[in-house]
């Protein structure tokens, strides 16, 4: 077996019998801050890039074992609702392994660039009125009817694979870092790293916990006020989810580690979607920056992270939302093809 599989295999639910597949998932970049960490006064601070994944998201961790596991069943079929991550994880991998691709998506809120690439790998793409929430009960309802394996965070081969993030990061520093933030929506990945953190520590492999700082969109904050939010709005497309799937997960995540759950309004995300591209050269999508959104908000409330090892998980690529990066993005300059008019601009 390869990449993650091959890797992790010890700490993965595979056997003999399952198919070794992969399309480059997992080793991805843990990248130290160059400016942020003096201005938030950080021991260090470094940003989990797993946007690098093929398909640009974290979801390819997850959706490898879940996929692998499937075949290895005797699945022909998978299926899942997605705000777009998702979407495009599953219609790679069920491209590269010849497996008949469903998807449900909530019509008119799904950035163009992750469906263009569900649509583009063959996948059989829904759009339906309604919600997330709505899709993922859809989706749940058709794999007890049918014989279609079903590939959200609700199939715990997912969280598995999303566990290794963990694994890199601590085999990256030597240990578990202090502290992990990253962004909240159906709260599979806290539930994910914080399971890995665990089993290391478990094997020995590191001595410490994180504390696990989790963020949730402030228009789709469930976890944070404690109730399902029935039509969650946020510019950040990938955690706009009103009934996170792994919520009990990640409630114990956050009060095992002695961590939070809290949430970062549209405007927090944006600055701090900005201030990563701009200042650090990184390019997330807007869910990603609620982990950076996050860190900001904490250090502006009073938590001090001198000496500490900090690490924000990036998420999604962003050239997954195209849109949203055109709109924060300062105004094309437009010259006539002349050398002097070019001088002005450049000089």
């Amino acid at each position: 077996m390869t990449r993650i599989l091959e890797r992790y295999r010890d700490f993965l639910p595979i056997t003999a019998a399952t198919p070794a597949i992969t399309i480059g998932e997992g080793d991805t970049p843990l990248v130290r801050s160059r400016k942020l960490e003096k201005e938030l006064c950080c021991g260090e601070l470094y940003f989990k890039l797993e946007g690098c994944n093929p398909t640009g998201s974290f979801k390819d961790r997850g959706m490898v074992v879940a996929v692998a596991r499937a075949m290895e069943a005797g699945s022909e079929a998978i299926i899942c609702a997605s705000t777009g991550n998702t979407s495009a994880s599953a219609a790679a991998y069920g491209a590269h392994c010849g497996l008949k691709v469903f998807i449900l998506v909530p019509r008119g809120n799904i950035a163009l660039g992750k469906l263009a690439q569900a649509l583009v790998c063959g996948a059989r793409v829904i759009g339906m009125d309604g919600n997330f929430d709505q899709c993922l009960q859809m989706v749940r309802t058709l794999t007890q009817r049918h014989p279609i394996t079903l590939v959200n965070s609700l199939n715990p081969h997912r969280i598995e694979g999303q566990k290794t993030a963990a694994f890199e990061i601590a085999d990256a520093l030597g240990q578990a870092p202090d502290y992990l933030f990253l962004p909240v929506g159906n709260a599979g990945n806290i539930t994910a790293y914080w399971r890995g953190f665990v089993q290391y520590r478990e094997a020995g492999r590191t001595g410490n916990l994180p504390r696990m700082m989790g963020f949730e969109a402030e228009g789709a904050a469930a976890i944070v006020h404690n109730k399902v939010i029935e039509k969650p709005e946020t510019i950040a497309t990938a955690i706009r989810i009103g009934n996170p799937a792994s919520w009990q997960g990640a409630v114990a995540a956050r009060d095992e580690s002695g961590g939070i759950i809290d949430c970062v309004s549209d405007d927090e995300i944006l600055k701090a979607y900005r201030m990563l591209a701009a200042k650090e050269g990184i390019f997330g999508e807007p869910a990603s920056a609620a982990s950076l959104a996050g860190l900001i908000k904490s250090v502006r409330n009073g938590l001090s992270l001198t000496n500490r090892k900090v690490v924000c998980v990036i998420t999604g690529n962003g050239l997954k939302d195209t849109d949203t990066a055109l709109k924060q993005a300062p105004s094309l300059i437009e010259v006539p093809a002349d050398l002097a008019a070019i001088e002005q601009v450049v000089l």
